[in-house]
């Protein structure tokens, strides 16, 4: 009788302990399979993409006056994307510093951001479907004594603080003036009244921004063109398949015409095509 119990209770703990060891690699599957799940099978089950923008630059991310739709060239290929992607798209609208912590989170899926061989070492990124180049923007009369970026030292630039052109303001010894996701009137006016000295930024960008607000005595500069840049979208390091995805998407809207006619439409050119004006390159550190 005492074998008997002595092997009952043995037993009883034996099942116990199995159960428990079952149950633990039960759990530990599970999370493994969803550690293991991609961006892309994530974003898939949710059907919807959650994009970061602007909302406040004239031409790439802004609100409709009439309407107050948000619109622009970036704004239109990110919808074009989800929808070619059988997706629900929902936007967040923030400023350009943000936007990195953000995916970085998980708070955002994917945004717009310039290639650069330093977020290449954090982020992925897809094909490019933008190309432009750094400009200046400065007081019409005077050019706010800058005829090089070598006159940027000691000058104020207005700008976001995570961006290529403040780098680049910085390098050269400009003192950076940053914003939060301000519209482009702010950083416009600023150098007209002369709080600030010069606006170092995409050559679309700048464009558009002056050809919307006309009467503020500002020009881009005519001899000031540096760093070829390459948008993309960026996305959380790992993302392969989520990009390969984007690229095939991006591919057929290159080919059938779409971001050609999204260019024109909202900057005058076909932005989706390498510029062929000769600019400075400027080593970022």
């Amino acid at each position: 009788m005492k074998v008997n119990r002595r092997s009952g209770i043995f037993m009883a703990i034996f099942t116990t302990c199995l159960l428990i060891l079952l149950s633990a690699c039960g759990q530990g599957s599970s999370s493994d399979k969803q550690a293991s799940q991609s961006n892309w099978d994530k974003i898939k089950a949710k059907g919807k993409i959650v994009v970061a923008t602007s909302g406040t630059l004239v031409g790439s991310s802004y609100h409709d006056e009439k309407t107050d739709k948000l619109t622009g060239y970036e704004v239109e290929v990110d919808r074009e994307l989800a929808k070619r992607l059988g997706l629900k798209i929902e936007f967040k609208e923030m400023g350009v510093d943000a936007v990195m912590p953000s995916i970085q989170n998980g708070k955002i899926d994917l945004s717009t951001a310039s290639i650069t061989d330093e977020r290449k070492k954090k982020f992925d990124f897809s094909d490019p479907f933008k190309y432009s180049y750094g400009v200046a923007i400065v007081r019409a009369k005077d050019h706010s004594g800058i005829e090089k970026l070598e006159d940027l030292k000691g000058k104020k630039a207005g700008g976001a603080a995570t961006t290529t052109y403040s780098q680049v303001a910085r390098k050269f010894g400009a003192e950076v003036k940053t914003y939060g996701n301000a519209t482009n009137d702010v950083y416009l006016k600023d150098v007209s009244l002369g709080r600030t000295d010069v606006i170092l930024n995409d050559y679309y960008l700048c464009k558009m921004g002056l050809a919307a607000y006309p009467d503020l005595g500002l020009v881009i500069h005519p001899d000031i063109k540096f760093n070829l840049s390459e948008d993309a979208f960026i996305t959380k390091k790992g993302s392969d398949e989520l990009n390969e995805k984007i690229n095939k998407a991006l591919k057929e809207m290159k080919d059938d015409g779409t971001l050609k006619k999204l260019g024109e439409q909202f900057f005058g050119a076909d932005v989706s095509k390498k510029p062929k004006e000769k600019v400075r390159e400027v080593p970022l550190d």
